[in-house]
C-alpha cells in the first residue's frame, strides 16, 4: 500500500510537471528573434501592414500561435516553415521577449470609421449578438495576458481585417471554443473595416 501510494504520488507529480509551461527567457528570446526581424521588424514593430506587430503581445498568445503554426492548425506559407523547427523552449523564449517590447509606431484610425469602430469595440452590436471586443481584449486593447487573449492596440488594420475574415470563413480555427469564429461570422465587411481601423488607432 505504501509503495502504491508513493508510485501514485510520483505519477501525479510527473503529470503536474508536464502541465507546467516552460518558463520563457526574454534574453534568450531576443537572440532567437533575429530571423523574425525581416517580417515583424526590430523588436516586433512591423513596417509592413500585412504582417502583425508583435511588440507587447502577451507571451501565452504568442506561444499558442507558434504552436498552431508548428502543428499545422494555422496555415501560412511564411510562418509555417519558420515555426516547424521551434521547440517548446524556443516558443516560450520568443513569447517572453516580445512581451517585454514596446509598440513604437504611431498608426492612426481612419476618421470616417471611428464612430462605428468604437461602437463595436466598446459595446458590440446586441442586435446581431456581437459582444464588445473590449470584453476579452480590454478597453484599451491591451488584451488579457493571464487568459492569453491577444493584445490588439496599434495593430495594422490590414492584418486585423485579414484575420477577422479568416475567422469568418473558417480558414483560421485557433480560437478556443470558436469564440472569434462566432463573432466574425456576424460581422459585415463594413463592420470589420471599421473596427480594424479603430483598433489600429488605439494606444
Amino acid at each position: 500500500m505504501v509503495l502504491l501510494t508513493v508510485l501514485c504520488g510520483l505519477q501525479a507529480g510527473v503529470v503536474l510537471a508536464a502541465e507546467q509551461p516552460v518558463a520563457g527567457s526574454a534574453e534568450k528570446g531576443q537572440a532567437k528573434s533575429a530571423p523574425c526581424v525581416a517580417c515583424h521588424g526590430v523588436n516586433g514593430n512591423s513596417v509592413n501592414p500585412e504582417w502583425p506587430n508583435l511588440a507587447g503581445q502577451n507571451e501565452a498568445y504568442i506561444r499558442r500561435q507558434l504552436a498552431a503554426f508548428k502543428n499545422d492548425q494555422r496555415q501560412n506559407p511564411l510562418m509555417t516553415p519558420m515555426a516547424k523547427p521551434l521547440s517548446e523552449e524556443d516558443m516560450a523564449d520568443l513569447g517572453a521577449f516580445y512581451a517585454t517590447q514596446k509598440l513604437t509606431g504611431m498608426l492612426e484610425a481612419e476618421p470616417s470609421k471611428v464612430a462605428l469602430g468604437q461602437k463595436l469595440f466598446r459595446g458590440g452590436d446586441p442586435a446581431k449578438g456581437i459582444p464588445a471586443c473590449a470584453a476579452c481584449h480590454s478597453p484599451d486593447g491591451a488584451g488579457i495576458a493571464p487568459a492569453g487573449y491577444a493584445q490588439l492596440k496599434g495593430q495594422h488594420a490590414t492584418y486585423t481585417i485579414a484575420q477577422l475574415k479568416a475567422y469568418r470563413s473558417g480558414t483560421r480555427q485557433t480560437d478556443p471554443n470558436q469564440m472569434m469564429r462566432n463573432v466574425a461570422a456576424a460581422l459585415s465587411d463594413e463592420q470589420i473595416d471599421a473596427v480594424a481601423s479603430y483598433i489600429q488607432g488605439l494606444r
